[in-house]
């Protein structure tokens, strides 16, 4: 997953980002709303955790910036536990789920996931593409009955795929979604040529067709032709 965390507390902002990459994720952070603003207008996100107190701001108005721009990104609001009416407004205003302060990580993780599968995958716990399956809970893809061994980014450019089955993505779309926003200044993309290759002799070695194709000057798509 590609997240962001827009918090002001810098223990918590810490915490959330460390916990999410070592799981593996993008995780990128705003601590105010200057900087928060500038991501969401640039970037996109599976999900964003958003604050709604900041010291710059309100993060409702975040919220409001997204939604006018018809984005599609996850929002899911942390607040303290005497912000209700904020909470409700969020809701009103199309946030996808709210989480009060304290909360276990292990929680908002699973509240984040959640709103991913909802919002990328129906809510679907299992995910099939033809004879591909994956267990999004588990991580687990299989080729009909055959487990293959993928790595994180491996993994999660065979669901950025799945996610965009049909689409022409750009490389620079890739390495965005899976090394961060950072990754949009370059102009070198043998990278992604070297995990795509390796996910598609994974793929085909365990019995999978090959739906990867590369549309010339633009990017690759996800498809059965």
């Amino acid at each position: 997953m590609k997240l962001l965390v827009i918090e002001d507390e810098p223990g918590l902002m810490e915490s959330i980002e460390a916990y999410f990459t070592e799981d593996g994720n993008i995780c990128e952070t705003a601590a105010d709303f200057a900087a928060a603003m500038t991501k969401v207008n640039l970037y996109r996100y599976d999900c964003i955790i958003l604050d709604i107190t900041l010291p710059d701001g309100n993060g409702l108005e975040i919220l409001k910036q997204i939604k006018a721009g018809q984005h599609s990104d996850g929002i899911l609001i942390i607040s303290a536990k005497n912000a209700l009416d904020d909470r409700l407004t969020g809701l009103d205003l199309g946030a996808d789920d709210y989480l009060t302060k304290p909360f276990h990580l292990s929680e908002l993780r699973a509240r984040v996931a959640a709103i991913v599968r909802r919002k990328t995958f129906n809510g679907n716990n299992i995910l099939q593409f033809n004879e591909i399956w994956v267990d999004l809970v588990a991580k687990e893809v299989k080729v009909q009955d055959s487990a293959i061994k993928l790595t994180p980014k491996e993994y999660a450019l065979l669901l950025y795929f799945i996610a965009n089955k049909g689409k022409v993505v750009s490389k620079n779309a890739i390495a965005e979604h899976l090394w961060g926003d950072s990754m949009d200044i370059t102009d070198n993309f043998d990278f992604i040529y070297s995990h795509i290759k390796n996910l598609r002799k994974k793929m085909i070695e365990a019995g999978s067709s090959d739906y990867i194709h590369a549309a010339y000057g633009m990017g690759y798509k996800f498809s059965e032709k």
